[in-house]
């Protein structure tokens, strides 16, 4: 119940400007955040996470259901290209993995990660 809540929080807190949400979020791991922004069903959504499988170690998943009403804006730019992925807040793609793409994004964010520590 309280991981729940956590995860829920720090879902509400990526996208939050206020430096409290920030902090949340840079407090609760090193790991990079990939959010997924989906909807139920999502079949293609699905096979993208089974694509990504092999790398769930190294980062947070996040998915932002962009049915529900508090994304709405989420869901007026996304509609159409479900599966998208941000990377850290960032847009990293969308429709299917580029599995290089993310590969070399995630490497890029870990070195920085270990130079930052």
């Amino acid at each position: 119940m309280v991981l729940c809540f956590l995860s829920r929080t720090l879902q509400l807190a990526r996208y939050s400007s206020s430096p409290l949400g920030r902090q949340l979020c840079s407090a609760s791991s090193n790991k990079p955040v990939l959010t997924l922004f989906t909807k139920k069903p999502c079949p293609l959504c699905d096979e993208a996470k089974e694509v990504l499988e092999p790398y769930k170690r190294r980062f947070i998943l996040q998915e932002v259901d962009i049915t529900l009403p508090e994304n709405s804006v989420w869901y007026d730019k996304y509609k159409y290209d479900i599966p998208v992925f941000h990377l850290n807040g960032k847009f990293l793609m969308k429709h299917q993995v580029d599995i290089q793409k993310f590969e070399d994004q995630l490497m890029k964010l870990e070195l920085q990660n270990d130079g930052n520590q």
